[in-house]
């Protein structure tokens, strides 16, 4: 008898594309697992998920709002409406086991959940588990997640580290590099740097970049810098189109991020969970500069896994546009530093999560 999933979560690509990857892997095990995705009405995977093949419903859920306190006034009305809401929609799916991935819809969800006693996994991407996660382990059946010292967190007997899936497309990139200097346009005998701060963009890293620029084309080191939605325009006003012998690429978005990957000798990002995971199995030696503006610090938490080990370098937040670019064009010329961090983040990588998530959410939907 085919078995029947809820995944809930989302708010932002980092919850969503894990999501569909897990979704995508039970439908390879078994096609004919039916699959009921849960999210955030307004938010993106409202549009991903049904764009991937499968069905979702919102809920009128936001998260804690910390820099707009009154903004937060209707949210315990939200979070009631929002549990009921999730009880109804367990009463007409009735699910065999109930996924949850993160995000605003996750939380509701799963607490309903948990109150009709159904199986639950939660895959908890990073290092350092928020507050509904914790509360939420002690009904979980299993816990998947992507970094070592999670028992402090839940209990311990629960949990199974398994990585956070990715995007496999991304991430392929064997034998890829020439293609990669021709996309881009790029001199092969030159050191490449790729910026990346996500689909929207990271204020700090392009404020980096900004002040920084001329200090590569100095040392006569290739860019490939992705803005992001929100800064694209104003830095192309200041910056205009670069010529081809500049070494300079500014993109708003990278369609073809294997490329990217391909194409860069040095990786400088964010730390949220997801990109650590591509780029443990990208190999390549990485800054990070975690965000401030999240939950409980946790990208800090994440790239500090990493440091901890030799795996990355952090540059603060606060500190980047001072040292950013230095650091940058200092570690390209260490080569040693620079095999060292590539050998170590590899040592960290963890393929196949999302088939692995998939057999595990099949198990507990098959043995409860």
């Amino acid at each position: 008898m085919a078995k029947r999933v809820i995944i809930s979560g989302g708010g932002t690509g980092g919850h969503i594309f894990p999501a569909i990857a897990i979704a995508n892997a039970l439908k390879s095990i078994d096609s004919n697992t039916e699959i009921l995705f849960v999210g955030a009405n307004g938010k993106m995977e409202m549009e991903k998920v049904p764009a991937a093949g499968y069905e979702i419903v919102g809920l009128d859920i936001q998260g804690f709002q910390r820099s707009n306190l009154l903004k937060n006034i209707l949210l315990p009305i939200k979070i009631v409406k929002s549990v009921l809401k999730a009880l109804s929609i367990i009463k007409k799916f009735k699910p065999d086991v109930v996924v949850g991935v993160g995000g605003y819809a996750s939380g509701p969800l799963l607490y309903a959940a948990s109150l009709k006693r159904l199986p639950i996994l939660i895959q908890e991407q990073n290092s350092f588990a928020g507050v509904t996660n914790k509360f939420l382990g002690k009904s979980a059946k299993r816990i998947c997640v992507a970094f070592d010292n999670m028992d402090a967190f839940f209990t311990a007997s629960k949990i199974i580290k398994t990585g956070n899936p990715v995007r496999k497309d991304t991430i392929n990139i064997e034998g890829k590099r020439e293609e990669a200097i021709r996309f881009f346009e790029l001199d092969p005998e030159k050191k490449t740097v790729l910026v990346i701060g996500g689909s929207l963009g990271a204020r700090t890293l392009n404020d980096s970049m900004t002040s920084g620029i001329e200090s590569f084309r100095n040392e006569d080191i290739q860019v490939i810098w992705q803005t992001g939605k929100f800064y694209y325009r104003t830095i192309i006003d200041r910056f205009g189109n670069q010529p081809k012998d500049s070494g300079i690429r500014i993109l708003e978005f990278l369609n073809r991020m294997d490329l990217a990957y391909a194409a860069a000798d040095l990786i400088v990002s964010r730390a949220g969970a997801g990109t650590i995971s591509e780029l443990c199995l990208v190999k390549k030696p990485v800054i990070l500069v975690p965000s401030p503006n999240v939950a409980e610090d946790h990208q800090t938490k994440n790239a500090m896994a990493l440091v901890n080990v030799r795996a990355a370098v952090l540059v603060a937040d606060r500190h980047a546009e001072a040292e950013l670019v230095d650091q940058t064009i200092k570690l390209l010329k260490d080569d040693v530093e620079m095999k060292a961090l590539s050998e170590n983040i590899a040592a960290l990588g963890l393929p196949n999560a999302d088939e692995i998530i998939a057999k595990e959410v099949l198990s507990i939907a098959r043995n409860g």
